[in-house]
């Protein structure tokens, strides 16, 4: 894959994740009620803190793939982005199109990040 080519498609999946953590970290920081009262129905605490544990866990997703988006870009500036990490081999450009931030082929039927 062109560096160039991969560095735009990087930055813009960067910016894309970017804007959700920013979106989710902007919701953490709206006081915990409801039509701007307090919780008082248990039920409704419930899943309140359902809610805010699932938002978490997606934000930690969208965290860890930012780092890998990074881990990306940094391959693309020292040339080995595309490469294979355990071979040495191209990379299949199908594999980056659909996962542009691997680092591997498929081996042995499954996948490595």
């Amino acid at each position: 894959m062109d560096p160039e080519a991969a560095r735009a498609r990087l930055q813009a999946e960067q910016e894309r994740v970017e804007g959700l953590i920013s979106e989710l970290r902007e919701e953490f920081a709206e006081p915990e009620s409801v039509d701007g009262s307090e919780l008082s129905d248990p039920a409704d605490a419930g899943t309140e803190t359902f809610e805010r544990e699932k938002d978490l866990a997606i934000l930690e997703q969208l965290e860890a793939e930012l780092a890998e988006l990074h881990a990306a870009m940094e391959r693309v500036d020292t040339g080995t982005y595309g490469i294979d990490e355990v071979t040495g081999e191209p990379i299949d450009p199908a594999r980056l199109d659909a996962l542009p931030t691997a680092r591997t082929n498929v081996h042995d039927g499954r996948a490595a990040r």
